[in-house]
């Protein structure tokens, strides 16, 4: 009896490591849908009317350290570099937590069907939304790899990982922006 030699990713841990990043990521996709379409919201307050706007910030912020993170990169600051990408990953997690809580006290707020930019605003959000579901195992992936040391595999999905998690970033800051101007 003869039995196949075990694959690289099975050797190397990958294969699990990728299927829990897949199954987090889902979930956690899943969850969102459901908090943003189905649960109603709890609460109508004012208390947290600071919430979007303090995802913005979050989003901004975490753009600007992506940013600062490539630069690291290219200057081959390898040490830096980390450091400015687990700021954006911190960044991007308190806005996901300051999102989920904005959804769950207030749920969904809509954009005018009769605001001129309507036109514009829902593609943006469509590919901001499509995108983000996309980026989430993608980061989780681009930072396994670098944190177990598996830095070829981190640089080929790190150079998809950086562009679509930037325009998630920088896109969530102009859908708040644009959303604040049409409510006036």
């Amino acid at each position: 009896m003869t039995t196949a030699a075990p694959s690289a990713n099975t050797r190397s841990g990958t294969g699990p490591a990728i299927a829990t990043i897949l199954v987090i990521s889902a979930a956690a996709t899943i969850f969102l849908f459901w908090l943003i379409y189905v649960h109603p919201a709890s609460a109508s307050s004012a208390q947290y009317a600071f919430l979007p706007a303090m995802n913005a910030v979050f989003n901004g912020l975490a753009a600007t350290a992506l940013l600062i993170g490539y630069t690291f990169i290219r200057a081959r600051r390898i040490r830096q570099h980390r450091a400015a990408m687990i700021t954006a990953f911190v960044f991007s997690t308190l806005f996901l937590v300051g999102y989920i809580a904005h959804h769950a006290l207030h749920g969904d707020i809509r954009y005018p069907a009769h605001a001129p930019l309507r036109s514009v605003y829902l593609p943006i959000l469509a590919s901001h939304i499509i995108l983000a579901t996309l980026v989430l195992p993608m980061v989780l992936a681009t930072f396994f790899f670098s944190l177990s040391g598996r830095i070829p595999q981190h640089r080929k999905i790190a150079r998809w990982t950086f562009p679509l998690w930037l325009y998630v970033s920088v896109t969530g800051v102009v859908t708040y922006v644009m959303l604040r101007l049409a409510l006036g």
